[in-house]
């Protein structure tokens, strides 16, 4: 994987921080983006002994600044080999009828319209040099609905449908698409999701031992570096204590 680029999403945190960590080790060039500055620049500072860095601050709901920024990429860092479309967010949890409509907007265009401009951004050069590989993170939630998580499992099920037609539409291009569905993943996730209550975002991770970070980066790790031949195309994992959205053993 050395002379690789990756381009991953959501870097400043769980799955996507866990990933260019791992990516780091084993001399990947990285383009890292966020939204937070400061946690950028940790975070390249910290790994730009390990490799290239590049980082990139907008927010993938701008359509301009994420065409932008991916047009005006430095020489040594324009050809992405790998782009990690992993940054997502949950808000809120609230029956359909209650839903906060400014928490669907944000979901929908984080979740579904964040990724496909990143990847319009990206999947051109790959075609032209037949050769690239896309992970797409998704989620169990993506895979069925549970009570509360409608417009979430909605954008999440888009996910599903977006990365199944990506892989139809470059069958013969040279191009892997695949996608890496979680389950609970002890991450800030649920302190977004509950803005910022940190005790209720404790509580779904109580009494069990969730997915951490660094096991689905282990994951993607292994989805890029089979053999050429080999795609992984969809893999849903959970931990030992979870069934499924709802059945969780918790003790």
């Amino acid at each position: 994987m050395e002379n690789k680029t990756a381009f991953i999403t959501g870097a400043t945190s769980g799955i996507g921080m866990a990933t260019a960590k791992l990516f780091a080790k084993n001399g990947v060039k990285l383009i890292l983006c966020g939204r937070r500055e400061d946690r950028l620049k940790k975070l390249s500072e910290e790994l730009s002994a390990l490799t290239d860095i590049h980082t990139l601050t907008f927010d993938i709901r701008n359509r301009d600044e994420v065409f932008k920024a991916i047009q005006l990429l430095p020489k040594h860092f324009s050809e992405i080999d790998i782009l990690i479309n992993n940054a997502g967010n949950a808000h809120g949890m609230d029956p359909i009828d209650e839903g906060n409509i400014e928490d669907w907007d944000a979901m929908l265009d984080i979740n579904v319209k964040g990724l496909l401009y990143v990847s319009k951004a990206i999947i051109p050069k790959m075609i032209e040099r037949k050769s690239g590989h896309i992970i797409n993170i998704g989620s169990t939630a993506g895979k069925e609905v549970y009570p509360k998580g409608n417009v979430y499992c909605a954008s999440k099920h888009a996910v599903d449908a977006i990365n199944q037609g990506m892989r139809i539409d470059l069958n013969g291009k040279g191009i892997k698409v695949g996608a890496i569905n979680p389950g609970m993943v002890e991450t800030e996730f649920s302190e977004v999701r509950f803005k910022g209550d940190s005790e209720r975002a404790e509580k779904v991770y109580q009494g069990f031992t969730p997915l951490k970070a660094d096991d689905i980066a282990d994951i993607i790790w292994f989805s890029i570096t089979r053999p050429p031949h080999v795609n992984i195309a969809d893999l849903t994992v959970m931990c030992l204590d979870q069934a499924s959205s709802t059945i969780v053993n918790k003790n």
